[in-house]
């Protein structure tokens, strides 16, 4: 069955679950193309080295969350209902790596293994930024003429990646749970006070 898998495709899987699990820096170029089950010679075939197969792997849980996000928008009809949308797309994309043993953001968790300047640092400081736009975005639909918009926005974006960092210690999404509870009641103290 897996050898219907392209041979890129198993490595960015074997890839995937080994940086994720025991780190990037501790993850060989061996190990993944033993659990891939591919020749050494094709993870060179389809990458340019281990620093661009990083960099797929981070890309690809990028494009992992805005697929989870883009579902959880779909039934989000207000812009409160927008923000929590994105604490439940954290929540969601934390239940992919139950399997290989939580432990929190797979893009923080490489990011900090990578050198400053490396492109994956950038890749996921644009990942946090634009989470952070995400709930700019839908508090000023709630509340256009608040000038604190953008700080609550910062506010809610701290709360959410110190959630899902004490989650990945905790190993399990209790926290995210929690950071959500906590979102509610700080929207609904700013919907009152529009009234």
């Amino acid at each position: 069955m897996t050898d219907k898998i392209p041979a890129r495709q198993r490595l960015l899987n074997a890839a995937a679950e080994l940086f994720y699990r025991d780190g990037v820096g501790a993850t060989g170029i061996d190990a993944i193309t033993a659990h891939a089950g591919v020749a050494k010679m094709s993870l060179y075939n389809n990458f340019a080295s281990k620093a661009d197969l990083v960099h797929a792997y981070i890309e690809g849980r990028r494009r992992e969350w805005h697929e989870l996000l883009a579902e959880r928008l779909k039934m989000a009809l207000t812009p409160k209902e927008r923000v929590l949308a994105v604490f439940d797309s954290y929540t969601d994309h934390a239940a992919f790596a139950y399997e290989w043993g939580f432990r929190g953001c797979g893009l923080l968790n490489a990011a900090a293994e990578l050198p400053i300047g490396d492109l994956g640092r950038a890749s996921v400081a644009a990942q946090k930024d634009e989470v952070e736009e995400l709930f700019k975005k839908h508090l000023h639909k709630m509340r256009p003429a608040d000038t604190a918009t953008d700080e609550t926005a910062e506010h809610l974006s701290f709360l959410l990646e110190g959630a899902m960092s004490r989650a990945g210690l905790d190993g399990h999404d209790g926290r995210l749970k929690t950071a959500r509870k906590i979102a509610v009641s700080m929207l609904d103290q700013l919907e009152s006070q529009s009234k």
